[in-house]
């Protein structure tokens, strides 16, 4: 059966609206003129709590569930907190999409990463590259309970006729991102670090690794509205990278930075931290045949970034 996008008072659920990928799905929403989003607090329903996601969606009855919600942090984070990244996302991704095909939700969107394909994979990275090597060891829970929870879609789909999807995006920046250094991805820690050596005139800034692993950055903003575009259009394809289809050094993206806070101060590599993945390129030729490409430059999307992150004073 194929199933109409939701009108714009259809109630549309955005599960983990209060991180940046959520954030930005609503701002995203209201912009396009959706009336009714239920974005409920993890104080109103714990997404770990299985009885208590099922009858929340069995009595609000979404048109539309985006599962944004997960347990996400770098490398440092990843390698830490090993078990509750795999249970946690586990459980996350089981209850909402199991609780949401016992519920006749009709849509639902499954948020994976980037970090699901293995670690030395041919570039660009094609959606039928998964599970054809092994996984970077650093975000290897993380990646398998994404891995689960897109085939948990799949299975869905297969054996009930669900009409459910999967999104894979590249590595994400923007408004409401985290910098706290002890938990965040590459591109914020590297705002907060040299936002802070510059205030506080540092003579220089140390960056993880050595600059030579080459990463793709895609603004929040553009995510969702990659998103809303494959709800509109009702896609129900096979899952589906998102990216802006080109990759940097890490040691341009530190530069990039740099020159906009203003930074004048010197650049330093510890080689004695990983460097993770070597490359990370994601192949975004299925969605670009769609008609959808990003559109905030790197440069700008770093402005933009920092600029909202000193205003809501999070440096």
């Amino acid at each position: 059966m194929i199933t109409p996008p939701p009108d714009l008072s259809a109630p549309i659920f955005v599960a983990g609206a209060a991180g940046m990928v959520g954030s930005a799905l609503v701002r995203k929403l209201v912009q396009k003129g959706y009336t009714n989003i239920l974005m409920p607090r993890r104080h109103m329903l714990d997404l770990l709590d299985r009885s208590a996601v099922a009858s929340w969606l069995n009595e609000n009855r979404p048109a539309y569930v985006f599962l944004a919600a997960a347990k996400v942090g770098g490398i440092l984070a990843n390698n830490i907190y090993r078990a509750e990244f795999l249970h946690d996302n586990l459980v996350i991704a089981t209850n909402v999409i199991d609780g949401s095909h016992r519920a006749d939700i009709e849509g639902l969107m499954f948020f994976g990463s980037s970090c699901i394909y293995p670690r030395n994979c041919p570039q660009p990275i094609r959606e039928d590259y998964l599970l054809s090597g092994p996984l970077e060891l650093t975000n290897e829970p993380y990646a398998i309970a994404k891995i689960a929870g897109l085939k948990l879609v799949e299975a869905y789909n297969n054996q009930y006729g669900r009409s459910y999807i999967s999104v894979m995006p590249t590595n994400l920046y923007g408004p409401n991102d985290n910098y706290d250094l002890q938990s965040s991805h590459v591109l914020p820690a590297l705002i907060r670090k040299f936002h802070r050596a510059k205030l506080d005139g540092t003579p220089s800034v140390s960056v993880w690794g050595t600059g030579t692993p080459k990463r793709e950055f895609l603004y929040v903003d553009d995510l969702a509205d990659s998103c809303v575009f494959l709800m509109e259009q009702n896609y129900q394809g096979p899952m589906v990278n998102i990216g802006v289809g080109s990759d940097i050094s890490i040691a341009d993206v530190a530069m990039t930075v740099g020159n906009v806070i203003g930074y004048t101060g010197e650049l330093v590599f510890d080689v004695t931290k990983p460097d993770g993945t070597p490359r990370k390129l994601l192949d975004v030729s299925r969605i670009s045949a769609l008609g959808w490409s990003a559109s905030t430059s790197l440069r700008d999307g770093i402005a933009q970034a920092y600029a909202i992150a000193l205003a809501a004073d999070a440096l």
